[in-house]
């Protein structure tokens, strides 16, 4: 199996920016439940929306093979890991001249970015219109000899020389269309767009399953080399940074994605951790050393080495990833953890609700405690805003849930910090802020 070299995509592309800010750029980020989303509905009730997050996550972890390694999918595409309709974040942006606004899931789980095209041989409805690639100026089909179409595994040569790409996602769902360069222009809070040209994107043609809810398509900022983040690579430093706002944040606010220098996670409060290269090179892996509940410190899972006879924590043992909500957690560990928190809190479990294994009743009445996550290097403190959520009047519950399959920071746990990638030092950083001021 191959993959295209950032260096490469970088030189191919040639991308040109014809306005950025001095210190970057910055996107917003709309949760698909705000009252600014096209896809909130005001008949559900702020824990009905919440129970609907959740659910998506845990069907977002449960897809196989999330993290694990890479399937084959039918007419020899690639299967992504992830499930389909499980983003949690919409961005704005325009695709084409002239632009055609539209609204797409922005993810750190996947790699290409695409959006549905005219003419579709099967399309999902969407609240925007469906771009049409004959009425661009700048829409042009990526040749079967370039190195996105020979390099990068999910693609096929029609015999009229268009390259063409597959993907199928964990749960069957599947995109299939054509590999081609646009430009893209995102929204800026400051008013002035920022355009991106001859971005390698995928214009879908035939889109089947779960994607109702998802935007006109989704953009890829995994660290695979087709990532928006890897086509923008030397432009932004290879930084980005996001942050989260809480959920019971005003429904007008909006969470803020930010590239290049703007990006730089450095005030006194900040903590870097070390990313960890794995397989598949969608996700970013960080490696989880312990966690403490007040005090009280539980080492993580340990894996024996043969080698050296001991016993150590296995790095890049946890994803990081801003489009799962809960804090997923190895079903062993999670045990001890959920036991030591039971002794901890000064409060009577109640019967869980849904996915959730440890509620309380009354939360007003509960202290309780904080949970730190001991990454190597980095020590986030997480307050009980990140940890028990309110998933019914008077009922909270703990926003982690167990798994036998993988390990995830979700963005629950990562709400009011400023995390920030740097891809070339290779690492995440943290700072907390009040993303409601960003």
């Amino acid at each position: 199996m191959t993959s295209i070299s950032k260096a490469s995509i970088v030189f191919l592309i040639s991308i040109f920016i014809q306005y950025v800010f001095a210190n970057g750029f910055t996107i917003d980020l709309i949760h698909r439940d705000s009252s600014l989303s096209p896809y909130y509905d005001p008949s559900l009730s702020r824990s009905e929306r919440l129970s609907k997050a959740f659910q998506r996550s845990v069907s977002r972890a449960a897809s196989s093979p999330f993290g694990v390694q890479k399937a084959s999918a039918p007419s020899g595409g690639f299967e992504s890991p992830v499930r389909a309709n499980s983003g949690e974040y919409l961005m704005k942006l325009s695709i084409g001249n002239p632009p055609v606004e539209t609204l797409a899931i922005a993810d750190t789980g996947s790699d290409i970015s695409w959006v549905q095209c005219k003419p579709c041989t099967s399309c999902y409805n969407q609240t925007t219109p469906i771009f049409d690639p004959s009425d661009s100026k700048t829409y042009r089909n990526v040749a079967c000899q370039s190195k996105p179409c020979t390099e990068y595994q999910s693609t096929i040569c029609t015999d009229d020389n268009i390259c063409q790409y597959t993907v199928t996602y964990g749960d069957r769902s599947s995109t299939v269309g054509d590999l081609a360069t646009e430009t893209f222009t995102f929204a800026s809070p400051s008013g002035q767009p920022v355009s991106i040209q001859k971005v390698v994107f995928g214009c879908g043609h035939e889109n089947e399953g779960t994607f109702h809810g998802s935007g006109a398509g989704l953009i890829g900022l995994g660290g695979g080399p087709l990532s928006l983040v890897s086509q923008l690579d030397t432009l932004i430093n290879g930084k980005f940074s996001y942050c989260l706002v809480p959920i019971d944040s005003a429904e007008t606010v909006t969470s803020k994605l930010k590239f290049g220098s703007d990006a730089v996670v450095s005030g006194p409060q900040a903590v870097s951790t070390p990313l960890t290269k794995k397989e598949p090179e969608t996700f970013y892996y960080l490696t989880l050393e312990s966690i403490s509940v007040g005090a009280n410190r539980l080492s993580y899972i340990k894996t024996d080495d043969s080698d050296s006879k001991a016993s150590s924590v296995e790095q890049g043992n946890i994803i990081i990833d801003s489009g799962t909500t809960l804090t997923i957690l190895p079903s062993e560990f999670y045990e001890e953890l959920e036991a030591t928190l039971k002794q901890s809190i000064n409060g009577k479990p109640t019967d869980p609700k849904g996915s959730f294994s440890l509620c309380f009743e009354d939360p007003d009445s509960i202290k309780f405690p904080d949970i730190t996550f001991h990454f190597t290097d980095a020590d986030v403190l997480l307050k009980s805003k990140n940890t028990f959520i309110e998933v019914e009047a008077g009922l909270v519950c703990l926003a982690m849930v167990p798994s036998t399959s993988v390990a995830i920071f979700g963005n629950l746990s990562q709400m009011d910090y400023l995390v920030g990638y740097d891809l070339v030092a290779g690492k995440v950083s943290f700072e907390p802020t009040d993303c409601t001021k960003q």
